[in-house]
Order: C-alpha cells, then sequence, then structure tokens
C-alpha cells in the first residue's frame, strides 16, 4: 500500500523560499509522483504544480516553472519540493501524490497521469 507523508509547510513573507519533504511507502517502478496545492473557491480544486512521470521525466506548471524544483532520492523514499521567490499566489494546501498512467474515476490528472494517492497536506502560507 502506498503512503505518503508531507512535512515542511509554513509561513513565508514574500521573495523567501520554503522546502516540502514527503515521505513516501510502498513506491514501485512505473508510479507518478507529483506534488499538487489546493485552489480556493470558486474553483476548489486540487491543481499539479510538479511531477515525476512514470519514465521518470519532470514537469512544472507555468506558475511555477523556475521557482519551483521537484526532486527525489534514488529509491523514491523521499520527494522534495524547493519553493523560492514565493508570492502571496502560492499561498495553498499542498499535497504530494502518486499515481499511474491508469485512468481512475475520482483521481486527479496531471501531466499524463491519474493521481488517486495522497498525503494530508501541509499548509504554506506567503505574505505580502
Amino acid at each position: 500500500q502506498v503512503r505518503l507523508v508531507e512535512s515542511g509547510g509554513g509561513s513565508v513573507q514574500s521573495g523567501g523560499s520554503l522546502r516540502l519533504t514527503c515521505a513516501t511507502s510502498g513506491i514501485h517502478d512505473g508510479l507518478c509522483l507529483a506534488w499538487f496545492r489546493q485552489v480556493p473557491p470558486p474553483e476548489d480544486e486540487r491543481v499539479g504544480v510538479a511531477g515525476i512521470d512514470n519514465h521518470d521525466n519532470i514537469n512544472y506548471a507555468n506558475s511555477v516553472k523556475g521557482r519551483f524544483t521537484i526532486s527525489t532520492d534514488n529509491a523514491k523514499t523521499t520527494m522534495w519540493l524547493q519553493m523560492d521567490s514565493l508570492s502571496p499566489e502560492d499561498t495553498a494546501i499542498y499535497y504530494c501524490a502518486a499515481g499511474t498512467v491508469m485512468y481512475c474515476r475520482g483521481c486527479s490528472y496531471y501531466r499524463g497521469c491519474w493521481f488517486n494517492f495522497w498525503g494530508q497536506g501541509t499548509q504554506v502560507t506567503v505574505s505580502s
């Protein structure tokens, strides 16, 4: 069973940095990994911001490209999201996620993968 636990959220001023950590277990080859953030209402949905697909290709949402960096250790037991040049628009609950390329109902989609395993989330607040 896949298990994900995030840590490292907090409050920071605009322009600052934070590093999120996701401890994983049950991860095997062929899974996709990603960081999502919860967009406030009215959209009220989880949006992918950075991911590593089943071929270990890394991708970023345009809104974070050049500011955020996703990485893992070789065994993928830990995943990180380094967030630099933060702005108030980055304020959200951040989730690490795991999934596959197979469609699943109710799953969240990001860059070729469907995500159905989630951590508990960690709050990131950026003040101006």
